[in-house]
C-alpha cells in the first residue's frame, strides 16, 4: 500500500444503510474524526432510512452524502442495481483512498462492488461470518461470501472467523482478528446514560426481535403463536419492537396484538433499545446483532433460527440455537425461566465478541498500512491472524 499520508490524512468511505451498520462503523467513524490521519467520508444508502438519521445523530456520526434508492417492496435485483449505480457515482465524486463496509447487508456488498469497479481498495468490518449454507440467512450469507473475495482488509470478529476467511484461500497477511465494534458501541452508549428502558411491570422481563426474510410467512406465525403460549403463564412481561417490514407486521401483529402480557412497540432508537436490553431477563432474536451484544450484559440469548453465522456465543455457553418450531421455542424459553442453574450458566458464560477496543485495532492497522504510525491499545497482543478451522451451526 502506498503511503498517502505525507501532507494529507487518508479519505476514507464508510458507507452504511441500515441501522446495524450504523450501530457497528459508529465508533470507527468517531474514531477517525478524532484523528489526524484520517478524513471520514460517511455515506448513508437509506436502506432503514427511516432509523437511520436520528441514530447517526445520537452517535454523533455526520453523514457526508445521503442517497435516495429505497422504493416500497422493491425486489433485491432493483436494490442492488440502484445501490451500486449510485455508490459508482459517489466514489467517483469523493475519490477515498479506502471504501469501508460493515457486515452482510445488500448496502455492504454494493459498497464493496462500486469500489471495486473504481479501482478503491475495501476494507471489510466484521468478516468472516458463515452459516456454510449459501441461501440461509437469506441474502447475507452470499452477501458476505462476495465481500469476502472483493476486500483487502478482512477485519475479522474472532478467531473462527479469521480461520474462515483462510480457509477460503484470503491470504493470512489480509486476515486481522479485532473483535466486534458493536461491543465497542455499545459500552460508549451505555456510558452516556442517555437511554430509557420500555419495560413497565416487575415480571420476568423477555425481549423479542424477529426480521429474517427466511422466518418471515407462516414460520414467523408460528413464533407468534408461541410467543403468546409463552404470555400465557402470567409471570412474564414480553417486550416486541416491531420491525418495520410489511411482511413481519403481517405474520406477528395478528397473533401478538391484544394480550395483556405482551408490549408491541415502534423500532425503538439505538440508545432506548440498549437500555431495554440491559433491563431485560433474557432474549428471544432472530437478530446476529444482538447475540453479539447480549453477553456483555449477562443476558442469555435463545436464538430463533436454524442455523447462526455467530456459533461462538454459542460454544461460550451464552446463546443457545433453538430452530424456528413453535414447540421448540416454547420449551427452551421454559426451561431458563424455570431453572436458575441453568439462567446462571448463561448469564455468567461471558462475551467471545470483543473487549471493546476493536475500532483501536482497526485504526492502527490501516494507519499502518497507509504509511503512519498508531497505537494498538495498551497491553494488547499483536493484531492476530489466527486460522482457526471453520465451524457453524445448525438445527437442520
Amino acid at each position: 500500500m502506498s503511503p498517502n499520508l505525507i501532507g494529507a490524512p487518508v479519505r476514507a468511505m464508510l458507507v452504511l444503510g441500515t441501522r446495524p451498520e450504523a450501530i457497528k462503523l459508529a465508533p470507527v467513524a468517531r474514531a477517525m474524526a478524532a484523528s489526524p490521519l484520517f478524513e471520514p467520508l460517511v455515506v448513508t444508502t437509506g436502506q432503514h432510512r427511516e432509523m437511520l438519521h436520528q441514530m447517526l445523530d445520537l452517535l454523533q456520526v455526520p453523514a457526508r452524502t445521503e442517497l435516495d434508492v429505497m422504493r416500497d417492496r422493491q425486489q433485491l435485483s432493483t436494490l442492488t442495481a440502484r445501490l451500486v449505480d449510485g455508490l459508482g457515482e459517489v466514489v467517483r465524486a469523493q475519490r477515498p483512498d479506502v471504501v469501508l463496509v460493515q457486515g452482510d447487508t445488500t448496502t455492504a456488498l454494493t459498497g464493496a462492488l462500486a469500489a471495486f469497479y473504481e479501482h478503491v481498495p475495501v476494507a471489510h468490518v466484521e468478516a468472516g461470518l458463515r452459516t456454510g449454507v449459501l441461501d440461509n440467512p437469506f441474502p447475507e450469507e452470499l452477501n458476505r461470501r462476495l465481500i469476502g473475495r472483493v476486500a483487502r482488509w478482512h477485519f475479522a470478529p474472532t478467531a473462527r472467523a479469521a480461520g474462515h476467511l483462510t480457509a477460503e484461500g484470503v491470504p493470512a497477511s489480509e486476515v486481522f482478528t479485532t473483535g466486534n465494534t458493536v461491543i465497542d458501541n455499545l459500552l460508549w452508549v451505555l456510558a452516556e446514560g442517555t437511554g430509557r428502558s420500555r419495560f413497565t411491570t416487575g415480571l420476568r422481563r423477555v425481549l423479542l426481535t424477529l426480521h429474517r426474510r427466511e422466518n418471515q410467512g407462516d414460520v414467523m406465525c408460528g413464533m407468534g403463536r408461541a410467543v403468546r403460549r409463552l404470555a400465557d403463564r402470567g409471570d412474564v412481561e414480553i417486550l416486541l419492537p416491531l420491525h418495520k417490514s410489511p411482511a413481519v407486521r403481517d405474520a406477528l401483529l395478528p397473533e401478538l396484538t391484544g394480550h395483556p402480557h405482551i408490549r408491541v412497540v415502534e423500532p425503538l432508537g439505538y440508545l432506548d433499545f440498549s437500555a431495554t436490553l440491559a433491563a431485560c431477563d433474557l432474549v428471544l432474536t432472530d437478530s446476529g446483532g444482538i447475540q453479539e451484544e447480549a453477553p456483555t450484559l449477562g443476558k442469555p440469548a435463545l436464538v430463533l433460527r436454524t442455523t447462526t453465522e455467530r456459533p461462538e456465543a454459542v460454544d461460550a455457553g451464552a446463546a443457545r440455537l433453538v430452530g424456528t418450531v413453535p414447540d421448540a421455542i416454547l420449551a427452551a424459553t421454559e426451561r431458563l425461566l424455570d431453572d436458575p442453574e441453568e439462567y446462571a450458566r448463561m448469564a455468567a458464560a461471558g462475551n467471545p465478541f470483543g473487549d471493546g477496543h476493536a475500532t483501536e485495532r482497526i485504526i492502527a492497522q490501516l494507519a499502518e498500512d497507509f504509511g503512519a504510525d498508531a497505537d494498538i491499545p495498551p497491553g494488547d497482543p499483536v493484531i492476530a491472524r489466527l486460522p482457526e478451522g471453520p465451524g457453524s451451526y445448525s438445527t437442520a
